[in-house]
């Protein structure tokens, strides 16, 4: 019989409450007084109102460093709980499934090959904002925490620009450690429908395409077996393509470097993003979680030595990637025109869809007499087949070409950026002399839009544009981030400012793309006069504008800006993106 002190309070309650971080403290200490042979429990960093980050490390492979782990080939699962602290599943779970684990010895035991890196609950201060309501479309348990940290941030869009003191301290756990696969773990709600938990496994879509063999075996066998015990697993996120409308069916998305899901694959590692059902009952859906945590260590066992193999190359690829082209973003539909009213629109189409039989409930849509809008209801005592679109297959919505060198970071920058890097573990130098005439690719902004409203508290900023070769003079204090690196692929996807999760993207330079200086209107229509009565060839220019470009002949601010741009007094400046493209050496 399992010692109470190493049980849950969600197994006491027979899964009608949670604990909060008393108990995550309490069970970290009890494991490691059962187990001291195969547990190290140890704090990895403070939340921004300074709560203990806590891990648990279990293995019985004689490594619990990770230095130990590295010289010795233990492939290392990573198992996140919490990261949005309504969703406990993972935390309870990950308790149940680790005892069970370590409870088994002897040549049968799986721990003795592999180690489990388990982190209960990332975001500490939200875990502490316990609430009945918190969660308002979950069945159980009765008080969670909240989605957020105590700085209203959603851990789960902070992996690429890490703003937060729990996603540095994240990342610097994960770049000490490097486990070979991380699973991210939540619960779903939305449509309501008979599937209890969704599988998605990177790299798959994106990533070393050396390393998507291996995803897809990882997320089949991982299906395969929970089907085994009873789940109704999924090998996509059951995200509604129209909220409240399951006849739009489903669409694959891509993860994007701001979530685990698309983070990992940058840093050549495997991710799985496991979201069991918010309306199956608690104990469903912890016992589910249990299930594929421990498959997933049985998984490790048998194909982790092969797995590392296949990292331990796809870094050393990653060393080469300069010069060739790297997708950072993707659709599952695209626009194309269509007609509408007789008028030519745009859609997205789904040209590429499936459709797949999905075993849903019956349900109704009805117009509610409170929002006036349509809703649905569900019946869930009646089991029916959908037959709805699935948007799977995928494209490239973005290609670059990564710099044969590395970026520059200017000195004004330095200092914001060289945290961020420090904490992903990017190799990066800081340059002490001045550079001048260096050759080098400028990225100009034709467009720049900005964020209607704050994202993540920041202005995100959508920028189009290209590179063009130039020469700049770089001044000491610039940072060099060199191509030549393992995290080649994070490197380029947080600093191509095109692509959705770079710095540029996250609103870090939203102020260069700011025109600071204006020239008065009527000192401006004198300028332009004597621009055009001295220079034939810029008349003609304009007149030829003017006469092709109806949108910029109706506009008297375009047409001044025509001759305010060819004038000495013009921001050279205005919209460049600050960082550098490398493609020589430094001298």
């Amino acid at each position: 019989m399992t010692e109470q002190s190493l049980t849950t309070i969600a197994e006491r309650s027979n899964f009608d409450e949670t604990g909060n971080l008393e108990e995550v403290e309490r069970l970290c200490e009890a494991f490691e007084r059962r187990w001291p042979d195969a547990v190290r429990s140890f704090q990895y960093g403070r939340s921004a109102e300074g709560r203990i980050m806590r891990a648990l490390l279990v293995s019985r492979s004689g490594a619990l460093t990770p230095a130990t782990l590295r010289a010795n080939a233990v492939p290392l699962l990573m198992i996140q709980a919490g990261i949005h602290p309504g969703e406990s599943d993972g935390k309870d779970a990950g308790f149940v499934a680790l005892r069970e684990l370590l409870e088994v010895s002897g040549a049968a035991s799986v721990l003795e090959n592999i180690a489990v890196l388990f982190v209960p609950a990332f975001n500490t201060d939200g875990h502490e904002r316990r609430g009945r309501w918190n969660r308002p479309n979950q069945n159980g348990p009765q008080e969670t925490g909240w989605r957020t940290t105590a700085q209203n941030l959603n851990l789960n869009r902070d992996y690429a620009k890490a703003d937060t003191p729990e996603m540095r301290a994240m990342l610097r756990l994960i770049d000490e450690w490097d486990p070979m696969v991380c699973a991210d773990l939540h619960v779903t709600d939305g449509a309501d429908f008979e599937p209890d938990v969704s599988i998605q496994v990177e790299p798959l879509n994106q990533g070393d395409p050396e390393l998507r063999g291996s995803g897809r075996q990882l997320r089949d066998a991982l299906i395969e077996r929970l089907t085994g015990m009873g789940s109704l697993a999924l090998d996509f996120y059951p995200d509604l393509a129209i909220t409240d409308e399951p006849a739009s069916g489903f669409a694959l998305t891509v993860y994007s470097p701001r979530f685990s899901t698309g983070y990992f694959p940058q840093r050549n590692r495997f991710t799985v993003l496991v979201e069991t059902h918010s309306w199956k009952q608690y104990a469903l859906r912890v016992r589910v979680m249990r299930n594929t945590i421990v498959s997933l260590a049985e998984l490790l066992d048998a194909w982790g030595p092969k797995w590392l193999e296949l990292v331990t190359r796809s870094d050393q690829a990653a060393m080469n990637l300069g010069g060739r082209q790297l997708s950072l973003d993707y659709k599952s539909s695209w626009r194309e025109p269509a007609q509408a009213g007789g008028a030519t629109s745009e859609r997205e189409t789904d040209s590429e869809a499936r459709v797949i039989e999905f075993r849903g409930y019956a349900y109704t849509r009805v117009r509610s007499p409170v929002s006036g809008g349509l809703v649905t209801r569900y019946d869930q005592k009646t089991p029916q087949i959908w037959r709805v679109p699935l948007r799977d297959q995928v494209r490239a919505s973005l290609i670059v070409t990564a710099p044969r060198t590395g970026y520059a970071v200017p000195a004004a920058f330095a200092a914001d950026i060289s945290g961020r890097l420090e904490a992903h573990g990017i190799s990066f130098e800081r340059l002490n002399y001045s550079r001048t005439g260096t050759k080098a690719k400028l990225f100009r902004a034709e467009q720049v839009t900005f964020s209607a409203a704050p994202v993540e508290g920041r202005m995100r900023a959508e920028v189009k544009g290209a590179w063009s070769d130039e020469t700049a003079d770089i001044l000491p204090g610039a940072l060099f981030i060199p191509i030549t690196q393992s995290l080649a692929r994070l490197v380029v996807a947080l600093f191509e400012p095109e692509a959705p999760d770079s710095f540029a993207a996250w609103g870090f330079f939203n102020a260069c793309f700011e025109q600071k200086e204006h020239m008065e209107p009527y000192v401006a229509e004198q300028i332009a006069h004597d621009m055009l009565a001295q220079d034939p060839e810029l008349s003609k220019d304009f007149e030829n504008k003017c006469k092709h470009d109806v949108d910029f002949a109706a506009s008297p601010a375009a047409r001044l800006e025509f001759f305010l741009r060819r004038h000495a007094s013009w921001d050279a400046r205005y919209n460049l993106y600050p960082v550098l493209r490398l493609d020589i050496p430094l001298a």
